[in-house]
């Protein structure tokens, strides 16, 4: 029936085919049931970062009634996160709650989410060259 290099060519084919067929089944649609392991739902971490020292020094916050309530100074992270339905990117202080958001697209930006959330740009009380200069003056400041 085949002979040689005529049975080994269709029998290669036919090895390709149903290696096709196999592999084509892998990763068919996801079940609409609930999220699969490959979702990371809607808000996607981008990181972790210690605060600088300009997070402190944003305008715009209301202190807590509460004197035990966490302010912006008693950060000590930053909790970055992208919503992955808007683009919307957010800071979040990790004792505060203060949120800043940063969506392009948006123009002002959407105000619902955390307690308190201001959109870039924020409003400062002192700025990196006024904390730098009061640097420069501490250090040459005499000593007594």
């Amino acid at each position: 029936m085949f002979q040689g290099e005529d049975y080994k060519m269709r029998a290669a084919t036919l090895c390709l085919l149903m290696m096709g067929c196999v592999l084509s089944s892998c990763g068919g649609p996801a079940s609409e049931d609930g999220p699969t392991p490959k979702a990371s739902g809607r808000y996607a971490g981008i990181g972790t970062y210690n605060t600088g020292r300009l997070w402190g020094e944003m305008a715009g916050t209301k202190a807590s009634s509460d004197p035990a309530a966490a302010n912006l100074q008693d950060d000590e992270h930053v909790i970055v996160v992208i919503d992955s339905h808007t683009g919307e990117v957010r800071q979040c202080g990790d004792y505060s709650g203060v949120c800043v958001s940063m969506n392009p697209w948006a123009g002002q930006g959407s105000r619902t989410g955390a307690p308190v959330k201001l959109t870039a740009p924020v409003k400062l009380n002192k700025h990196a060259a006024d904390l730098a200069a009061e640097d420069e003056a501490a250090a040459t400041a005499p000593t007594q």
